[in-house]
């Protein structure tokens, strides 16, 4: 398994600095939903990018990939672990707030279902699950170019199944990000992040936004 994930990193999801920036923005962007005490998971973190550019009391980065333990930044708990059954191994109740990129589309339907069951055990009592997932609506021409991809989702059926696992929904944001940043021709830079997220008009748009709240 670990040599299957590392195969896919090496063809899939290649080093790219420009995902950085992107992140950083996109935290920045997020932060009045991650309070500064927060205690915060992101799974499937891959190169943490996300949770190294959040602010919080503690933070935690899990992936299956071994290489989530050299990227998180030095301050960031990393734990090379399986999503989908070894969760409920962090403790319930444990987390204010999980996170979640690009994650969910990698398992099948059940296993997807149970993981969101999961999270609404690990949180708090009105903790948050930010997710930023491909939006099939805007995103099936690419979808299934990536061969891991096994369930789908668009922002009607992902924030209905999260509704169905306790969850209030608080924002969704049908068109948040391009679908994907590797090999795009266009900068990085954070003033154009930042305006990209604050504007009405997001061209190439494929990934959407879902926040839910445990009741």
């Amino acid at each position: 398994m670990a040599r299957s994930v590392s195969q896919y990193h090496a063809v899939h999801l290649t080093p790219d600095p420009a995902r950085g920036v992107v992140w950083q923005v996109v935290a920045s962007h997020l932060a009045p939903l991650v309070p500064a005490s927060a205690h915060v998971l992101e799974i499937g973190a891959g190169y943490c990018d996300w949770i190294n550019h959040t602010r919080a009391a503690r933070r935690l980065a899990i992936d299956i990939w071994p290489g989530v333990t050299t990227h998180a930044a030095g301050n960031v708990e990393a734990l090379v672990l399986d999503a989908s059954r070894d969760l409920p191994s962090l403790g319930a109740g444990t987390f204010d707030v999980v996170l979640a990129s690009n994650v969910l589309e990698h398992f099948a339907p059940d296993t997807a279902a149970a993981i969101i069951g999961d999270v609404h055990a690990l949180l708090r009592d009105g903790g948050r699950f930010i997710l930023v997932q491909p939006n099939f609506r805007f995103a099936w021409r690419r979808y299934f170019d990536d061969y891991t991809h096994r369930a789908v989702f668009t922002d009607r059926s992902l924030p209905a199944l999260l509704a169905a696992h306790g969850f209030a929904i608080e924002r969704v944001v049908p068109k948040f990000l391009p679908y994907s940043m590797q090999g795009s021709r266009v900068p990085a830079w954070p003033w154009l992040v930042h305006a990209y997220l604050h504007s009405p008009i997001k061209p190439l748009a494929g990934q959407m936004l879902v926040v839910g709240r445990k009741r």
